[in-house]
């Protein structure tokens, strides 16, 4: 019989594969994209006698015939070789696609000028005069091709400013870009904008340096589109390019760089003064404010009337999610359809969702360049979407994105407001001389380094902070939330130099060099503090800053030396959990910044004592259906069960025996072979009685764990017999329902609580709820408020007790537990004991694997000792401590007859 059901498993499996295989044959493949590479020379700047060549590729739609065609741009720093793969997935799906390295970039002439009007806007507007020349392009008019722009960074404000230019482009869809340039490099949280801003130096120098001489594919990607907005590759249909910004040299040059190329790179001259300037000042000039603003959709507000869909990144210190609010607050002004999506991505790092936002890339365009309806936008229909932690995935352990969808889009105010008082005197918080050691909210460029750990720090003394208290309920924060500070300086501090003063002067004092007016001493004069909302678990844990934001503020002091101001705190999604805590703090530094050098004290406290937080309870999870497989999952079943029936394998009858129906277990000649042969398991035999609190003892490798794994039915022995109460036990067995256990380890979704966890594994068995015996499984847990806490703030003993309390759902007649003591400490030990010897004196039986023998000589009333797979004794505690006579006088323990048992000695 056992022959022929092997065979039977060897046909089921070649059939399976045969499917497989010929499944994989007839499946249609991707069809081939071949790109087109060429040179197109555009006419651009102020009179337009600029002549600039652009690199471009070409993909035409993979079905052929005439398509839409999408013009896909590339971020800061990169190149058309920065987006080939997107580009050659939409030619997959049926569009045509242009792709270019924009000027100032890769092979392409002419100096970067920042998507200036003058320059990109020109350029991109004669590439879709060029595409509507193409026979596989459809036509809207002669010269109007049905056309859509997409680009992450850099490329997501080249797709705004191009819509509010030409009126031939019909739907964009930006990522991670801008509103208002000098806004993003000069904030200020009171409102009062980029004029009296902080400057975002860290990030305003990386910005240049992309654009530098000595920028190449090895530098820094992070503008390159950042997280999930753009991919690499090569391919042998394209010509190698440098990649990156590029020197102002030509590629394949070997010229020496003249001192202006090395000091400006390919940026024209007076974008390159311009940021010379406010790079030593610190300091953003009205003439800056207006050139930067030139190259942002705020000069075009109310001309961009095309379908947008916006993805913005939630983790993303440069381009936060306020500049998408903007964005799509100045789209929706106009009546165009608008969609805002935060992603789990950005310019610091997270998952990207690269094949999520392809399909809502796809989706957007089908739904308004291919006019078809919803299109694939992965399944969501509503205006605002957010990712948000789904977990792991128990099969494969890799993190779950969730997408929460409400139908409007509620701004950062969100569609409720909550207020959440706070406590905390007014503080002292000093400035360092010369700004540093500088307080961490993100390192620019690197934040995809720190993974999942936050890296946010405040250094002591720099820092107030104001706690709220203990949360009782949830609270899930989708916004932007605002506090109100006072800040003080005391009398008499050294007047501060004026923000009109020129770099160097005797008042300079900021970081870095020049002079940023914001020294913040006396009256009259400016403080700079930086506002951050920590997620505060307890004292044993780090406080976690959602997605390292901080909100740089700047407060003018008045003729007293001091100055009050509503603090907008940076933008985000989170959840803070059951007891948490919520926590204001404003720091005087920030590494990514530039803060003064000067030292000083100030006093900082709230005008109100609390933060304002919004909410959008309208953002839910929907049910996603599942995938193809699942489906073909019970026909394939169904196939496999015919062979296994037509090969006469029969399943095994339970051979239930009445005898043996009120004991609790029964082994008999089992036996387990590992694959090598050597038996991890030999002819073990032993009985459990009902009331017994049985240890199973063993040095490591004796075959204790593999003993108990076909105990409950997880592996089958290759001889012997297992019985619980009659009942051979097998896989599946019903039995097994009177089984209760806990081996190798907890085993929790971490993102839930241990009462979700407890109630959604009851669940599973299909058992009455109310046969779980909830309040008394809890009540052994001892874990008290702790259980509506997630799992992953969990120590391993509090998992350790709620695994055990999961074990002991429904009051299983016969509990078995592999080291239940582990993580615990002494305390607990004791009532772990304790909880045990009652359990099995309710009739109940006990069986507990451990290497605590002390612990099993006052906990267990019998014992099972195995060696090298085999029984070396069974019997009472009692029993095996009698049969070792006592040495020297002293009492036997456990652990000597133990070791006399295994041939070790005392």
């Amino acid at each position: 019989m056992r022959r022929g059901g092997r065979r039977a498993v060897w046909v089921a499996v070649v059939a399976v594969l045969a499917v497989g295989v010929v499944t994989w044959l007839v499946w249609p493949s991707a069809p081939q994209v071949r790109a087109q590479n060429q040179m197109i020379t555009v006419v651009d700047g102020p009179r337009d006698d600029r002549r600039v060549t652009l690199d471009t590729s070409f993909f035409p739609p993979a079905g052929g015939g005439r398509a839409p065609v999408v013009l896909l741009a590339h971020g800061f720093g990169g190149s058309k070789q920065s987006v080939r793969q997107s580009a050659l997935r939409l030619a997959q799906d049926g569009y045509a696609v242009l792709t270019w390295s924009a000027r100032g970039f890769g092979r392409s002439s002419g100096e970067i000028a920042l998507n200036s009007p003058d320059y990109e806007v020109k350029d991109v507007r004669q590439l879709v005069d060029w595409v509507a020349k193409r026979p596989e392009v459809r036509l809207d008019a002669a010269g109007d091709p049905r056309v859509g722009i997409a680009g992450g960074s850099y490329g997501g404000a080249i797709a705004l400013m191009a819509a509010a230019h030409d009126p031939r482009i019909d739907a964009i869809v930006p990522q991670i870009t801008w509103y208002d340039l000098a806004d993003a490099l000069f904030p200020n949280a009171t409102g009062q904008g980029p004029g009296s801003g902080v400057f975002k130096r860290m990030w305003a120098g990386l910005f240049f340096s992309r654009g530098g001489p000595s920028a190449g594919p090895g530098g820094l990607a992070a503008l390159g589109g950042g997280s999930g907005a753009t991919d690499g590759g090569d391919d042998s249909d394209s010509d190698s390019d440098d990649g990156g910004g590029g020197g102002a040299a030509r590629p394949g040059t070997t010229r020496p760089l003249t001192a202006q190329e090395v000091r400006c790179g390919r940026f024209l001259p007076e974008i390159c003064e311009m940021y010379q300037g406010i790079a030593e000042s610190g300091r953003a000039t009205p003439e800056a404010v207006e050139t930067l603003r030139r190259s942002s959709p705020v000069s075009v507000a109310g001309r961009i009337r095309i379908p947008t869909l916006l993805l913005q990144g939630r983790r993303d210190s440069l381009f936060t999610l306020g500049q998408a609010d903007a964005n799509a607050r100045a789209v929706a002004a106009t009546g165009a359809p608008v969609e805002v999506a935060w992603f789990d991505g950005g310019h610091d790092g997270g998952n990207g969702e690269v094949d999520w936002l392809h399909d809502r890339t796809l989706g957007w365009f089908d739904r308004h360049l291919r006019k078809t309806g919803a299109g694939q936008d992965g399944g969501e229909r509503g205006a605002f979407t957010v990712t948000r932690d789904g977990g792991r995935d128990p099969g494969t352990r890799r993190p779950v994105q969730l997408h929460a969808v409400a139908r409007d889009y509620p701004g950062l105010s969100g569609s409720d407001r909550v207020s959440v008082p706070l406590t905390g005197p007014d503080q002292p918080v000093a400035n360092p001389p010369g700004g540093s050691p500088a307080s961490i909210s993100a390192v620019p460029g690197f934040g995809a380094l720190g993974g999942a750990v936050s890296i946010s720090a405040d250094m002591a003394g720099q820092s107030a902070t104001f706690d709220s208290a203990p949360l009782t309920a949830p609270l899930q924060v989708t916004g932007s939330s605002t506090v109100r500070v006072r800040v003080t300086s005391p009398p008499g501090s050294p007047p501060d130099p004026s923000p009109d003063s020129s770099p160097g002067s005797p008042g300079d004092a900021t970081t870095g060099a020049g002079n940023t007016g914001n020294t913040g001493n006396g009256a009259g004069g400016e403080v700079t503090l930086f506002a951050k909302l920590y997620d505060v678990a307890g004292a044993t844990q780090a406080p976690i800053l959602p997605e390292g934001l901080a909100a740089p503020v700047r407060i003018t002091l008045g003729a007293d030396g001091s100055g009050e101001a509503t603090v907008t705190l940076p933008a985000i999604d989170h959840g803070f959990d059951v007891g948490h805590r919520l926590r204001v703090a404003f720091t005087t530094t920030d590494l990514g910044y530039s803060t003064p050098a000067a030292p000083a004290v100030h006093t900082v406290g709230l005008v109100s004592p609390s933060v304002t937080v919004p909410t959008h309870t309208a953002l839910r999870t929907p049910s996603s259906g599942p995938a193809w497989w699942i489906w073909a999952l019970p026909p394939a079943a169904l196939v496999v069960a015919t062979i296994l029936l037509l090969a006469g394998r029969r399943r095994a009858a339970d051979e239930h025996d009445p005898e043996l129906a009120s004991v609790p277990l029964r082994i008999s000649g089992l036996t387990k072979a590992y694959r090598n042969g050597e038996l991890a398991v030999n002819d073990l035999s032993f009985t459990v009685e009902q009331g017994q609190v049985l240890g199973l003892l063993g040095p490591n490798g004796a075959g204790k764990t593999t003993t108990l794994r076909m105990l409950m039915g997880l592996i089958r022995p290759d001889g012997g017999e297992v019985r619980i109460f009659g009942h051979r036990v097998a896989p599946g067995a019903p039995v097994l329902s009177r089984l209760g256990s806990f081996v190798e380890g907890p085993g929790f979704l971490p993102h839930l609580n241990g009462r979700d966890n407890l109630e959604l594994y009851w669940k599973a068995t299909g058992r009455p709820a109310e046969d779980a015996r909830f309040a008394e499984a809890l009540e052994i847990a001892g874990l008290g408020k702790a259980l509506d806490r997630a799992v992953r703030t969990y120590s391993q003993g509090m998992r350790q007790r709620l695994a055990i309390a999961q074990a002991m759902l429904g009051l299983p007649d016969l509990l078995v537990l592999d080291e239940p003591t582990n993580g615990l400490d002494p305390p607990q030990i004791r009532e772990m004991r304790e909880v045990l010897i009652r359990y099995a004196q309710g009739g109940r039986t006990v069986i507990v694997s451990s290497h605590l023998l002390a612990e099993v000589e006052q906990s267990c009333s019998h014992v099972v000792v195995m060696h090298r797979g085999r029984l070396v004794t069974a019997g009472t505690v009692s029993e095996l401590l009698d049969s070792r006579a006592p040495v020297d006088g002293s009492g036997t323990r456990l652990e000597d007859v133990f070791l006399d048992l295994i041939g070790e000695k005392a």
